[in-house]
């Protein structure tokens, strides 16, 4: 990788950290916080507060995307985080669920997830663009365990409202990252102004790899809204649940890096990206069967956040290299409205499961959606050719 693809993968990485740990920080305690708000008691509506932000995501990741190809990239970023300081400084002002769940709302309409990453593509080239979207996972995999961690303790030590105040100051924070630290992109060349994208955009490539991170999203968050809940019952409070998940992050991060090697340096995606999703599979269906006892808990955890983390650096990676150059701000942003819905649809799912069947019902749906992402990319095929060179038997 050339200094320039350093600095791009590290800066870039640095504003979906700050991003994303301003969304993380909520999501560990706000289970529990909601029982103090009007209308807290409802799971359903907790669910929605938990991932109403990837409705909004959802339906202004495609506009976004595109108007990052037309306009540029790094001020189509600009707008979004602003959008989303000010859906945090709202939600400072929270004390019922609606008031929340519109913070959240308005946090998600800063939808810039495919700007950046169509950013990252534009500035690596093919070979080395999954490196940087490994380097862009396991950033947000940090900044998830950052927030496992130390989200109890803040929400202990400045309550939800201190949490929200910190994440728009973050958000503010990553404006100065792009600003000075990312590069800017290179002029699109004439040839690439001509190339129409729509096409593409129904690809069955590309519409197994949206189904799936939408899968993947429903898993993490439908888990979210019962699991810190079930580990109080369990004995383990809310202040001492990094002592679960950060053996099980730090861990998970140990067994991710060989997986994605072998996938980026082999050529060989499919059977890392199938592995992986079979493991979700078997977690769900564990979590469903085991009962609530702490040293499985971290056992499961470590397993699930492995394959999570795993499937959150290649599937980009997949999508950048089979959209079209010029389309692939649109191209990412369809990927990332999947996914942005995947948060929406696993909070409501995950809410109204254990409202009316309980945590086993929440985790035997997310074993069978697994499944049902398993088949779907058992029939995955890649481009058969990467930079001129023959793509491996998958």
């Amino acid at each position: 990788m050339t200094a320039t693809e350093l600095r791009a993968g590290a800066s870039l990485a640095g504003v979906y950290g700050l991003r994303m740990l301003g969304l993380f920080f909520i999501l560990p305690v706000f289970a529990v916080h909601a029982a103090h708000l009007q209308g807290g008691d409802d799971l359903t509506l907790v669910g929605i507060a938990v991932g109403i932000y990837g409705l909004s995501q959802g339906i202004l990741q495609v506009p976004f995307g595109m108007a990052s190809d037309r306009l540029g990239r790094k001020r189509v970023i600009y707008a979004g985080l602003l959008l989303f300081a000010a859906g945090s400084f709202l939600g400072i002002a929270a004390d019922d669920i609606w008031t929340a769940i519109a913070a959240r709302f308005l946090q998600g309409a800063g939808a810039v997830n495919s700007v950046a990453m169509a950013l990252a593509a534009d500035l690596t080239r093919e070979q080395h663009r999954t490196k940087v979207m490994a380097m862009i996972g396991t950033t947000i995999g940090l900044t998830f365990a950052v927030s496992l961690v130390a989200a109890p303790l803040a929400y202990r030590a400045v309550g939800m409202g201190g949490i929200f105040a910190m994440t728009g100051l973050l958000s503010i924070a990553a404006v100065w990252v792009v600003r000075y630290q990312v590069p800017d992109p290179p002029a699109a060349q004439p040839s690439e102004a001509r190339e129409r994208a729509p096409t593409r955009l129904l690809d069955a490539e590309l519409l197994r790899l949206n189904a799936g991170i939408f899968i993947l999203h429903v898993l993490l968050y439908a888990m979210f809204v019962v699991v810190p809940p079930l580990l109080v019952s369990a004995g383990l409070e809310l202040t001492d649940h990094w002592k679960l998940y950060l053996p099980a992050l730090l861990g998970s991060f140990v067994l991710m890096i060989p997986a994605v090697l072998y996938a980026d340096r082999r050529n060989r995606p499919k059977p890392v990206l199938l592995g992986s999703v079979a493991l979700l599979v078997l977690v769900e269906a564990a979590l469903a069967a085991v009962p609530a006892a702490i040293p499985r808990l971290v056992l499961l955890m470590l397993a699930f956040f492995a394959a999570f983390n795993v499937l959150e650096a290649m599937l980009p990676a997949l999508v950048s290299r089979i959209a079209p150059a010029r389309g692939r701000g649109a191209a990412i942003g369809v990927y990332n409205t999947t996914q942005t819905l995947g948060v929406f649809f696993g909070g409501l799912l995950g809410g109204w499961m254990a409202r009316h069947h309980g945590a086993p019902a929440v985790f035997v749906t997310c074993s069978l959606l697994a499944l049902l992402w398993l088949g779907l990319a058992a029939g995955m095929k890649l481009p058969r050719q990467v930079n001129g060179l023959p793509h491996a038997a998958l």
